[in-house]
């Protein structure tokens, strides 16, 4: 989405630090370098103005320029504030070893997210195998709000005001956002309210379930776990929710007497 269509601005905004954050998001996994035009035409900013703040980037070390190529990549910088980022959040510290022991015991993937804009964002992602294997999911990466267990979990928690207004960012950035989908991420809403959590399959032989973790004082963040080559089943979708309510209600009591 353009910045021009979501730029705030206001008197108590930075309008040049915010551009500069757009540009910076322009950057997605799959990206290797963009020029300022291709930057321009993501953001929606003046080519002028892009060209003036990428070269401040550079300056301040958070993008690197690729003069062969006219083009700027990422800098390490970035990796760096992402790592700040877990190695100081406490909700990491406190739910990461609880994570890790469960996928051990339950012999499933367990993962933590919550929302960056209309995507979801893994804080930690707990894969397991029997057998060496590379993880396929990461911190840090992204998946689908709308198209996910971890994304339906995550509406379920927010106030109906909140929600809405993320629903109708899916219509309008996805012309594959549908009558049908809405309705099944309203089905996902409504399992998570009855039951607690809701099991979705957006990929094939993969099966997650999610459920939100909503304290006060604190992001809503969504909890799941998960497991691949099988064939879903509600049967086993319900085997799984119910491990994932009690391992959630320790993460809560955890959180709360942190």
């Amino acid at each position: 989405m353009a910045l021009t269509r979501q730029y705030a601005g206001g008197a108590n905004g930075n309008r040049s630090l915010e551009r500069g954050i757009e540009i910076l998001r322009a950057f997605r996994p799959g990206v290797d370098t963009l020029g300022n035009g291709e930057i321009a035409e993501r953001t929606g900013l003046p080519r002028s103005t892009v060209s003036r703040l990428t070269k401040t980037l550079v300056a301040f070390g958070v993008l690197d320029e690729v003069r062969t190529e006219r083009t700027y990549r990422l800098a390490a910088a970035v990796l760096s504030l992402g790592h700040a980022v877990r190695m100081g959040s406490p909700v990491l510290k406190v739910l990461g070893p609880l994570m890790r022991a469960e996928s051990t015991r339950r012999r499933l993937n367990v993962g933590l997210a919550t929302a960056d804009r209309a995507m979801m964002v893994y804080l930690e992602s707990i894969r397991y195998s029997p057998r060496p294997t590379l993880r396929s999911i990461v911190a840090g990466q992204q998946v689908p709000m709308e198209l996910t267990s971890l994304g339906r979990a995550y509406l379920a928690g927010l106030s109906d005001e909140r929600r809405e207004r993320l629903l109708a960012q899916f219509r309008r950035r996805n012309a594959a956002a549908t009558r049908t989908l809405i309705a099944e991420v309203q089905k996902s809403i409504r399992s998570v309210r009855r039951d607690g959590y809701c099991a979705v399959s957006w990929q094939p032989g993969v099966l997650a379930v999610a459920t939100p973790v909503v304290l006060e004082g604190l992001p809503v963040y969504a909890l799941n776990m998960s497991v691949q080559d099988i064939e879903p089943t509600e049967a086993l979708g319900a085997e799984i929710g119910s491990y994932l309510i009690a391992f959630a209600a320790r993460c809560k009591g955890a959180l709360a007497g942190r």
